[in-house]
């Protein structure tokens, strides 16, 4: 995403009928805030920063010049969301994704306390400029070190509610929790980002998801934001490779967020919503 395309694609989002976009923030500058000011103007669209942990970004088990510049990047992705209108930046921000080695119980005990040490002024700073930092788990295959809400709440608890909170994305979910509703309970008021998708990683619906029991634990948990439909395509290939998505999930990325977009209207519509 850049500010060339920017314009065109938050338009056709809109006129797709979505309520809100994500902005992946991949590498500072690629797009301006005040592109996305004017691209936003008349769409209705409400933006979400994300960010991507990229080869070299790390906040443990790495030198110093890797968290500093981890640190830096984050701080530019929460500039970015203040500067435009975005209350949170989310995204996996521990370990550049699909590095992942192994601990013992102490091993990882000394990684939560050293992510807690690096993140803490990256959540300072953001906690100032009126933005939470949802940190999301991610499955087994793409970390070893953050893959429950259990997990995640025992790396964070000291920064929760200090610009800090927990994104929660089905697709991971599936694969880690023995009960999705339980660990959206367990995140409870600390949730501030929800991405869906089908659990073979396409459009939500039609799948094995039980979809109304999880609008429901969202409701109990007073879950308010947008549900944002994440998927991938073999297009691109540094996050083809790290999500393994290896075939098309649909016959057009585009047929992909309409049949998503319908099916959480529809989904919404049922249930009263």
């Amino acid at each position: 995403m850049t500010d060339a395309n920017l314009p065109g694609l938050l338009a056709k989002i809109a006129g797709l009928g979505f309520d809100a976009v994500e902005l992946p923030l991949e590498n500072a500058g690629d797009f301006s805030s005040g592109t996305v000011l004017n691209s936003l103007a008349g769409t209705g669209l409400k933006p979400f920063v994300v960010g991507a942990m990229a080869p070299g970004r790390d906040l443990v088990a790495a030198d110093q010049a890797a968290v500093e510049r981890t640190q830096a990047y984050l701080g530019d992705c929460i500039t970015m969301a203040s500067s435009i209108g975005s209350p949170t930046v989310c995204g996996p921000f521990y370990a550049q994704t699909g590095r992942v080695w192994r601990m013992s119980g102490d091993q990882r005990r000394d990684a939560y306390a050293e992510l807690r040490r690096n993140l803490q002024p990256v959540a300072a700073r953001a906690q100032d400029s009126g933005v939470v930092l949802g940190i999301e788990p991610l499955n087994r295959y793409e970390t070893s070190l953050i893959n429950t809400v259990e997990q995640a709440l025992e790396a964070l608890e000291p920064l929760l509610g200090n610009g800090v909170g927990l994104a929660l994305d089905t697709y991971h979910l599936h694969i880690e929790e023995r009960s999705v509703a339980a660990a959206v309970r367990a995140a409870g008021e600390h949730l501030v980002h929800v991405q869906v998708c089908g659990n073979d990683r396409g459009a939500p619906g039609g799948d094995q998801t039980d979809w109304e029991g999880f609008l429901q634990v969202l409701d109990e948990v007073g879950y308010a934001g947008p549900l944002n439909i994440e998927s991938f395509t073999v297009e691109n290939a540094a996050i083809a490779v790290a999500a393994s998505i290896w075939r098309p999930l649909a016959p057009s990325q585009d047929q992909l967020a309409e049949n998503g977009l319908a099916f959480l209207r529809g989904l919404y519509r049922d249930n009263g919503v």
